[in-house]
């Protein structure tokens, strides 16, 4: 058996007792039965800071998760995902505001990560390399009986897949199989809530894909809620019930993934989440002049307004049909569709089309726009 150094196994028990956390307490347990409605976590008016003088990292965040949801925050580096994640499990303390899971307040009296009944899993995984998948597992149990541990660890195994690994090391499977163990590990406590740390990010990008939906399918059978970080499009509108994206410690917009993607509040949403061709404008109700010509609008607006055009949403007009002159600039072919830069004036567009036909670059076309645009702050 390989044997992790002193200075390492140490560095992994911490780690590892950090995603194992224990269940919460009877009482809070209950609260959640007697009223399946209520919200299983409520954060309400945290704030954050990290040095005096400084923005704070998060500021004013309130969300409310139901049981069995499964919520995602996405937003760049630095925008206080993170920092909520860690203020929920309790390994940092809020400047102000408050957290409750499962009915119980977090954070006055502020309550040990230990005994929130929240699970974490990172995304190096922290797995014991000198124990087998079994013994990972069982590490998290510790809380339990001895009697009932097996037994525990051998079902949530089952639910993930790995029963047949039990006895394998963790170098001995692929980085896909490690994200389960690291997943059983946190489940087999049976936590109240999940909070996952860009779980996926170590994979490479066809794992990451068939991974992300073994988890969120694992997540569902289990009837766990869980909260997902990452700054992956691609992942949070897959994997979510609802997005809540982040910058600069704030909250822009939060729903359901395509109530976000169609209905961008933001300019910023409207970039981060997808891409979006944003154009300034003037609008008369349900009408806004711009450089593409007069684009209908989703609401109603007046005056000056910047408005967003998904690419997806721009089309090369056939012989007929009126159309924006514009000249292609670039393309990505990508199989199923391509991509096109086109200039019109001193601004570059994108459209999406599908693969059929390929238009070269330097070529003079006409766009026309295939649904109304959306106003955007």
């Amino acid at each position: 058996m390989t044997h992790a150094p002193s200075g390492l196994r140490a560095l992994l028990t911490r780690r590892a007792a950090a995603t194992t956390l224990t269940p919460p307490a009877p009482a809070a347990a209950a609260a959640t039965l007697a009223d399946p409605a209520a919200p299983l976590l409520e954060i309400a008016a945290l704030t954050k800071s990290y040095a005096p003088g400084l923005p704070p990292v998060l500021e004013a965040l309130d969300l409310r998760v139901s049981p069995g949801e499964l919520i995602t925050l996405l937003g760049p580096s630095g925008c206080g995902k993170t920092t909520t994640l860690r203020l929920i499990a309790g390994l940092e303390t809020p400047d102000s505001g408050s957290i409750r899971i499962a009915g119980r307040e977090m954070t006055a009296p502020p309550v040990p990560p230990e005994r929130r009944g929240v699970g974490l899993v990172f995304q190096d995984y922290a797995l014991f390399p000198h124990l087998t998948v079994l013994g990972n597992v069982l590490f998290g149990l510790q809380g339990l009986p001895r009697a009932g541990r097996l037994a525990r660890a051998r079902e949530t195994l089952a639910l993930v897949g790995l029963t047949v690994f039990e006895g394998r090391l963790p170098h001995q499977l692929s980085g896909g199989q490690q994200q389960r163990v690291a997943l059983a590990r946190a489940l087999a406590p049976r936590p109240a809530l999940l909070l996952l740390d860009e779980p996926f990010s170590n994979l490479d990008a066809q794992l990451r894909h068939s991974t992300r939906q073994e988890v969120r399918a694992i997540l569902r059978q289990s009837g766990t809620t869980a909260i997902l970080v990452t700054h992956d499009q691609e992942e949070a509108l897959a994997f979510s019930d609802r997005l809540v994206v982040m910058r600069a410690g704030r909250v822009e917009q939060i729903g359901p993934p395509h109530e976000v993607y169609a209905h961008p509040r933001t300019a910023f949403v409207a970039n981060f989440l997808g891409r979006s061709n944003l154009l300034s404008g003037t609008a008369t109700g349900l009408s806004a002049r711009t450089a593409l010509g007069d684009l209908p609008l989703e609401e109603p607006a007046q005056g000056a307004v910047l408005v967003s055009v998904r690419p997806e949403h721009l089309a090369f007009a056939r012989p007929g049909e009126e159309g924006t002159p514009v000249t292609i600039v670039a393309r990505e072919y990508r199989g199923h569709d391509v991509t096109y830069a086109v200039r019109l004036g001193g601004q570059e567009l994108l459209v999406h089309t599908s693969g059929h036909e390929v238009w070269p670059e330097g070529e003079e076309v006409r766009v026309r726009v295939t649904c109304p645009a959306r106003v955007v702050q």
